[in-house]
């Protein structure tokens, strides 16, 4: 069954008022009321998102389904696989309009300072790419309109409504919870430290996408872990931030040189400008890989002392 307008949570049979879990709770009810507060997240964010006026609405849609997807990772139960597989399929249709979006905005503010003519250039040389973004908004709003992606709303309520089985005894729920910080730390801190004195960029990528998994496993368990929790949030923002910024200037770089190369080899302006903006991306790109180690030993320093 399709779906051509929104629905809201108690449409689609969330309880009345979120769910909540507290410190002593089992990891399961942890999960779900994670998915509950997830799902809200998504459907307040499509309705912004359909509209196309404010690309928060996109990146916020993103950003829950993947509290989604680390949240079923961490329940540990392979039952759960196909919904977060499904939850990578409506990833990947969000995050391709979410990363011409991310590029345009930082190509746009790298030349802010650039003198009218030049900015003219500039948008020359983005016109490609915003044509490009049509074409991922009218894929994400048939996405929107599909029986599949209403299947997957349906599967992630019929999860928030589960009743899970077990009785833990509070002290073992609370480690329980804390316990699915060790293992994205551990893979992070291997991954870094197999890296050498010059990783390659696309190393870096991938360590960053360890990071980000780390924090949501951290947001999971923060009502467990209190304010350490929360600093070890913070740290490994300000890493994801940092690596983050890294491949910013990376997939500008390449985006600049492959836009120029449709360009008509007449305009020199737009060449200029190309030119201009690929000297800008390399410095940014020195001083983020001047500063990401600094950042994580912080975020081993906290996982650490959660032990």
């Amino acid at each position: 069954m399709t779906r051509s307008v929104q629905v809201g949570p108690g449409e689609l049979g969330l309880p009345a008022t979120p769910l909540v879990a507290l410190p002593g709770d089992s990891p399961a009810l942890h999960v779900r009321a994670r998915i509950d507060q997830q799902v809200r997240a998504l459907l307040e964010h499509e309705a912004i998102a359909r509209q196309g006026v404010d690309p928060e609405g996109v990146h916020q849609m993103r950003v829950a389904v993947r509290r989604m997807r680390a949240a079923l990772k961490a329940a540990g139960d392979p039952e759960l696989e196909p919904l977060s597989q499904e939850l990578r399929w409506l990833g990947g249709i969000l995050g391709r309009i979410r990363d011409i979006d991310v590029l345009l905005g930082h190509l746009r503010g790298q030349a802010a300072d650039l003198p009218d003519d030049e900015q003219a250039a500039l948008e020359r040389l983005l016109r490609g790419l915003v044509e490009e973004r049509r074409g991922a908004r009218r894929r994400m709003l048939a996405a929107f309109r599909s029986a599949r992606y209403a299947e997957l709303l349906n599967a992630l309520v019929a999860t928030v409504n589960a009743e899970p089985g077990g009785h833990e005894p509070a002290e073992t729920r609370t480690a329980g919870l804390l316990d699915v910080i060790a293992r994205p730390h551990r893979k992070l801190v291997k991954s870094a430290r197999a890296l050498g004195d010059h990783p390659l960029d696309d190393d870096l990528h991938a360590l960053r996408i360890k990071g980000k998994r780390l924090r949501y496993a951290a947001e999971l368990a923060e009502p467990a872990g209190g304010k350490p929790v929360r600093k070890l949030i913070r740290a490994t923002k300000e890493f994801q931030d940092i690596l983050g910024d890294h491949q910013d200037t990376v997939v500008a770089e390449t985006e600049v040189r492959r836009l120029l190369a449709d360009q008509p080899a007449t305009d020199a302006g737009v060449a200029f400008v190309a030119g201009r903006l690929v000297e800008r991306e390399r410095a940014r790109r020195a001083d983020r890989r001047a500063r990401w180690r600094d950042a994580l030993d912080e975020v081993d320093r906290l996982a650490k002392a959660l032990r």
